[in-house]
Formats: structure tokens, C-alpha cells, sequence
């Protein structure tokens, strides 16, 4: 993939909002299984249990059946949350399914099958084994509690991408529920590092030039072009033109949802606290893979964000 195919397309990627709005989206995932035996539940038999809840118009599914939540914006998400996996789990109950807000599978490989079959998940498959074993793990057996937040015109939200991507490790390390050589950041960071960006690339004083290297990295296993070679990158803070997204947090219970909530929008909203920790994380940009590797073993020393 070229550049210039590129370029613009990230440009529009960067155009950030035209206001300082406060509002937040969550997108919760579960594993899902069968109460009874344990095992992997088609997408369609949990499509069908679902169905007629109020929750159901926003009910996705990851590669390996992970039921995903993907709610609109709101000024109270901890509340919308709330609401809207009652419904539907009190449905998937009486269907005799349960759902975990686990980060990591405990089942082993062979009992989660690959279930989105599309030309772009099988060549995704294809891609990542031919790296190692963590890709088809992260997308078959990880689950994730993602933020999605305002991105602000101006200086703000120059300065609202930094402190995202530089204080990413030790909200994952704050929020980890889980560590070590199978916790869902380290499969992320062997999953497919061209590709994910879990260092400082992304930080250079031309944001859209070090996203357009870095996409251009990147081994292309799609056939629909720039825009859709570009859905594959899988940074750890994802632009997404008037909004930014938090890819990497560990699946949270709903329960501590609050709590990401506080974190993240006192850091992305409140000027007087973002301007704080982006002084005191900007001294170790150079270090930011060495951050990422200590907060997916656990080893991270919090203390200096505490």
C-alpha cells in the first residue's frame, strides 16, 4: 500500500470534533457459553435469544462469538450500560446462555472455533498464524471493555491523543484483569507488532504522517483497498475522526465500568488534570514499549501516575 493511497484517508481519520463535547460510548464484549455443557454458542443461537431485547439493535459479535455491546454516546454510559446488558442477559439466561466479561478464555483452543467466516476474518486468520499463535488467540479467545470519547479541535485534542497513547500502560495495568504470558495485552503485543503500535511511533509532531508510515507498515491480507487495509490496524488508541477509541483495556465486569469512566474522562476532559500527567509522562515517551511490556507482565510501577 502506498502513501499517497493512504494519506488522506488518515487526514480524515485527524480531523478531531468542532467542539468540546463530554459525551462516552462503551463497547462491552462477554464470552459466551453454553450453561450446561460449557461449550462455544453459534452467533445465531445467541442472535435469536437476543432478539426483542433493547439492547438488541446494538448486539455484535467478534470472530469467536464474543457478544459485543457497541452502545451509542451518552452523557451517563455507566447508567446505559446497566440497562442494556440486564435486558438481554435475562434472555440469553432463559436460552440456557451465560456470558463472562472475562478478558482471556479458559477453554482451550480447539473448543472455540473460528465463527465470522468472511473473506476478510479468514484472511485475517490466515495473516496472524502465519506471525504466531496469539493472533488467532486474540480473536477467538480475548474480550475487551472499549471507551470511545470525544476528540476536541484545537491544542486540547493534540494534547488528548498524547496522553491517551502515553498513559495507555498504566490504565491497563490499573484496569488488568489479567498478566502474564496468556493475559489479553501480551497476546495483543505478539499478535502482530506492524500492526498493533504498542511503542512510540504514533507520537512524532505530524500525527497523520506517522499514522500513514505506520499503516503503510503494515502487510496488506485485504482486497478491498486503503479504507479497508486501514480498519486492520489495531493501535491501542484508535482515531476515529471526532472521537478516539480505547482499545486496551481488559474486559471489565459492567459493575467497574464506573470507575474506567472516571479515569478516562477526567483525563480527557478536565484541562487542569490532562495537562498534569501529560508533564510528568512526556519525559518517558522513549520509553513507551518498555511501559507496555511491564503492564502486560504486570511489572508496571504505578506509582508514578498514582
Amino acid at each position: 500500500m502506498e502513501p499517497k493511497e493512504l494519506q488522506p484517508l488518515v487526514a480524515e481519520l485527524f480531523a478531531r470534533g468542532r467542539r468540546r463535547s463530554v459525551r462516552v460510548a462503551v463497547e462491552q464484549e462477554f464470552l459466551v457459553a453454553d450453561t450446561t455443557t460449557g461449550a462455544a454458542v453459534p452467533i445465531e443461537r445467541v442472535r435469536r435469544a437476543a432478539a426483542g431485547a433493547i439492547a438488541a439493535p446494538y448486539v455484535g459479535f467478534e470472530p469467536g462469538g464474543q457478544l459485543e455491546l457497541s452502545l451509542p454516546c451518552t452523557l451517563d454510559p455507566v447508567g446505559q450500560l446497566r440497562t442494556m446488558v440486564d435486558d438481554p442477559n435475562q434472555r440469553l439466561t432463559a436460552a440456557h446462555i451465560t456470558t463472562y466479561a472475562l478478558p482471556v478464555d479458559p477453554r482451550p483452543e480447539h473448543d472455540v472455533p473460528l465463527q465470522l467466516t468472511s473473506p476478510r476474518y479468514v484472511a485475517m486468520h490466515r495473516h496472524f498464524d502465519a506471525i504466531g499463535p496469539a493472533g488467532r488467540r486474540m480473536m477467538r479467545r480475548t474480550a475487551s471493555t472499549q471507551i470511545c470519547l470525544d476528540w476536541w479541535p484545537g491544542q486540547a485534542g493534540v494534547e488528548q491523543w498524547r496522553v491517551l497513547n502515553l498513559a495507555g500502560p498504566y490504565l491497563a495495568a490499573s484496569f488488568a484483569r489479567s498478566s502474564g504470558p496468556h493475559g489479553r495485552l501480551t497476546t495483543w503485543l505478539e499478535t502482530d507488532p506492524a500492526r498493533t503500535g504498542f511503542d512510540d511511533r504514533l507520537l512524532a509532531d505530524d500525527p497523520v504522517a506517522a499514522y500513514t508510515a505506520f499503516a503503510t507498515a503494515a502487510t496488506v491480507f485485504t482486497s478491498g483497498g486503503p479504507a479497508e487495509h486501514l480498519t486492520t490496524m489495531f493501535p491501542p488508541v484508535r482515531p476515529r475522526s471526532t472521537y478516539l477509541e480505547v482499545r486496551f483495556l481488559d474486559a471489565q465486569e459492567p459493575a467497574g465500568v464506573d470507575a474506567v469512566v472516571k479515569a478516562l474522562t477526567t483525563l480527557m476532559y478536565d484541562d487542569v488534570q490532562r495537562h498534569k500527567v501529560l508533564r510528568r509522562l512526556e519525559a518517558g515517551r522513549a520509553h513507551l514499549a518498555e511501559h507496555w511490556r511491564a503492564a502486560a507482565a504486570g511489572q508496571l510501577d504505578l506509582e508514578l501516575v498514582a
